[in-house]
């Protein structure tokens, strides 16, 4: 069973780098200025609120589908972090020249 529900577990993890986080801040931000000004517009125009509304939750429903999902280019620099000591045989951290971790 675990073999059929590690690919989706994998899938909904939601594994991001810290480039992924700005990218995916910098994206929301310019999506949804882009359709807050759309959305004026296009209430401006047709002087009609309802639509103005209706725009702007389609924006902002776009822009939480392009930003929540864990898409793969949010994680294209993953963080190296350290080994584990206990697999290596040695420590690796040295504080005040004692060896620790």
């Amino acid at each position: 069973m675990d073999e059929l529900l590690a690919p989706i577990q994998d899938a909904l993890e939601g594994q991001i780098d810290f480039h992924g986080q700005r990218l995916a801040e910098l994206l929301s931000t310019v999506l949804l200025v882009i359709s807050g000004i759309l959305s004026f517009l296009v209430g401006y125009i047709y002087k009609d609120i309802h639509l103005t509304l209706w725009v702007g939750l389609g924006g902002t429903l776009f822009t939480a589908l392009a930003v929540v999902p864990p898409w793969p280019f949010y994680n294209q620099n993953p963080e190296k972090w350290f080994n584990n000591s206990k697999k290596s045989g040695s420590p690796r951290v040295v504080v005040d020249g004692v060896k620790v971790a």
